[in-house]
């Protein structure tokens, strides 16, 4: 029996509207950029190199490749938190204290020199604060953890799936390739810190699929670190536990 009820044409109309809110029609670009053909090779390729030129720039245009791909930004790790203050200090409290457990801990466990000559010229210097602060914050909070979790975890899924073998080796994966991108500035003491911190934030992400707490934590860790190189306190937090290297 035929139903042409208003009741019946609203709900046909509600289902049209959901599925192409889902399913965006006659969108080839977006299509191609989402997926690994020579167009969505060439976004991975210029999204990489523009952390060469300035790291923000690669996060930057991960959002652009989001949106012209009409990607749902939860696929990139941006999902709204259920508390901004709840996030804000899980996400401060857990920074800080990794970064104390690294340099007290871990770091000299490793055999890491107490002081790390790259960043010691910040050491009292007010003139770098400003630059620094920044770096910690954008290039390094939103910068790194957008490019290093949230895209590279989409991009890598979508080759290898969602199982728990393909997750593992995802984190492993971008954990070593995050490590080895602090080679040129702080040698391996920083390839091996950068490592266990891409291999701990990694998974949270990997379970958690939410990037602002580990966009904060990230900014609270190098910010911790940045404080210790200002006042000096390197070689002091270096020994808190061990006295002298290993």
């Amino acid at each position: 029996m035929r139903s042409d009820s208003p009741r019946s044409h609203q709900e046909g109309r509600t289902q049209v509207t959901e599925t192409l809110a889902v399913r965006p029609a006659d969108d080839p670009v977006a299509e191609h950029l989402r997926g690994f053909g020579p167009l969505g090779i060439l976004a991975i390729l210029v999204i990489l190199a523009g952390n060469a030129v300035f790291a923000p720039l690669s996060a930057i245009l991960v959002l652009v490749w989001a949106w012209r791909s009409r990607t749902p930004w939860r696929e990139i790790g941006y999902v709204q938190p259920r508390s901004w203050i709840g996030t804000l200090t899980t996400g401060i409290i857990f920074g800080v204290t990794l970064k104390f457990l690294m340099k007290a801990i871990v770091m000299p466990l490793l055999g890491a020199p107490p002081i790390n000559q790259a960043v010691h010229y910040l050491v009292g210097n007010r003139a770098a604060l400003p630059g620094a602060i920044f770096a910690m914050i954008v290039v390094a909070g939103f910068g790194e953890e957008t490019v290093f979790r949230g895209y590279l975890f989409e991009r890598f899924s979508k080759l290898f799936g969602t199982s728990l073998g393909a997750k593992i080796s995802i984190v492993l994966l971008t954990s070593i390739w995050f490590g080895l991108a602090h080679y040129s500035f702080q040698g391996l003491p920083g390839v091996e810190q950068a490592t266990i911190f891409g291999l701990l934030f990694g998974t949270i992400y990997a379970v958690t699929g939410r990037l602002w707490m580990l966009i904060i934590a990230h900014a609270a860790f190098d910010l911790t670190a940045l404080a210790i190189i200002y006042w000096d306190l390197e070689a002091k937090v270096a020994h808190l536990i061990f006295r002298s290297n290993f």
